[in-house]
């Protein structure tokens, strides 16, 4: 049997700490998981809070240096895409399908039809090459043209299919270039990456519209910061690192938390393997719990919560998908371990909660609050019970 593991990330966090994250997770699980295939959900860019009028409604929000340049966040998300090719085509699939109007082929089964069967030109292939990347280009365009991202995003495509194509390319450059890297080359510069993505693009008559035009412009690093006079005169960098991606994305789940819950299940049946493990953290794990409450996902058969508030959400009766004092249907997966370190003030025990299902794991990262909500990944004592646990 073939088993995978997808990886849920918490609250607060942005690309730059996700990618840290995401590599520490996936190093372990390679260890303890031979063979297995490490997949990861990042949500914060997208289900995430952002600030949709930049800021306005925080008092001294621009004066106070708030806010983050848009190159940087497309460098940060290039970040993501390295780990994930995928990534933009999900987020494209979670769309509602476009309406096919007329007859013939609708605008979704021309574009999968042409970019499943793109075959690069001597241009484009000698752009490539002259990175010595001729061969990796052949790979990723056939990667990406057969992956069930491209299938979902296709169906919601509308004539031209601009965003779709731009998509494409890019998940076609980052798969290329991070082969290249797994297998020791020197990564390109970033003039030289968007040389090649120009060049790939304007071949599959692509425009440079890419996603999420009104994301948070947010930082990447949750941390508790008193509003004391000096943190006020800080006030819009404090909302960025705190306000906006922390406390922001546990209002907004709470409110609008269906789009995240079906990033992750879209991301869960994208992930091969015949059965799955789903590693979620802080608030990754609430989503994944109602998730898992509300539909039945095929192939988890097992959930891992780490420093998660689920069980909290539930005893208060904050739990979207089940109120006390209802049960775990039957479908939930039957094996569910819960790590949590009692200095760490976001985690608590699930056992009593959910008897019979969840079972209770403390660890001490030997951090104080809230510098222990993020220090799990680094300590070997979670993945010794991690293992453990997977026999």
């Amino acid at each position: 049997m073939q088993r995978s593991v997808v990886f849920v990330h918490g609250t607060g966090v942005r690309e730059k700490s996700y990618d840290q994250t995401f590599m520490a997770v996936r190093s372990a699980l390679t260890g303890l998981l031979p063979g297995a295939e490490t997949r990861g959900c990042f949500w914060g860019r997208e289900a995430g809070a952002g600030l949709a009028l930049d800021g306005a409604s925080i008092p001294g929000y621009t004066g106070s240096r708030g806010g983050r340049r848009e190159e940087d966040e497309d460098v940060a998300v290039w970040g993501v895409l390295y780990r994930d090719p995928g990534y933009e085509l999900r987020l494209l699939g979670l769309r509602p399908a476009a309406v096919s109007e007329g007859r013939g082929q609708s605008p979704a089964q021309k574009l999968l039809e042409e970019l499943s069967g793109y075959v690069p030109s001597p241009q484009v292939r000698g752009a490539f090459a002259e990175h010595g990347l001729g061969e990796a280009l052949d790979r990723a365009v056939g990667a990406v043209a057969a992956s069930p991202e491209l299938r979902d995003a296709a169906a919601t495509a509308d004539e031209g299919g601009y965003e779709h194509r731009h998509a494409f390319a890019r998940a076609v450059v980052a798969t290329a270039l991070a082969e290249a890297a797994d297998d020791g080359a020197d990564s390109l510069a970033g003039l030289q990456r968007d040389a090649l993505l120009s060049v790939l693009g304007a071949e599959l008559h692509s425009q440079g519209r890419t996603l999420g035009a009104t994301v948070a412009k947010a930082a990447a690093t949750p941390a508790l910061l008193a509003l004391t006079w000096h943190a006020r005169r800080k006030r819009g960098r404090h909302s960025d690192h705190l306000v906006v991606p922390a406390v922001g994305d546990i209002l907004r789940y709470q409110a609008r938390g269906q789009s995240l819950r079906r990033l992750i299940k879209r991301t869960i049946e994208h992930t091969p393997g015949d059965a799955v493990t789903v590693i979620a953290h802080s608030l990754g794990g609430v989503a994944c719990v109602d998730l898992m409450v509300e539909e039945t996902i095929e192939r988890v058969d097992q959930l891992i919560t780490v420093g998660s508030q689920a069980p909290f959400f539930y005893e208060t009766g904050a739990l979207v998908s089940l109120e006390h004092p209802q049960r775990l249907p039957a479908h939930f997966p039957r094996r569910w371990l819960n790590i949590y370190d009692p200095r760490d003030l976001l985690s608590f025990r699930a056992a009593q909660a959910f008897p019979g299902v969840a079972t209770d794991h403390e660890v001490d990262n030997r951090q104080p609050f809230p510098f222990a909500h993020s220090a799990y990944w680094s300590n070997s004592k979670v993945w010794d019970a991690v293992g453990t646990w997977l026999g």
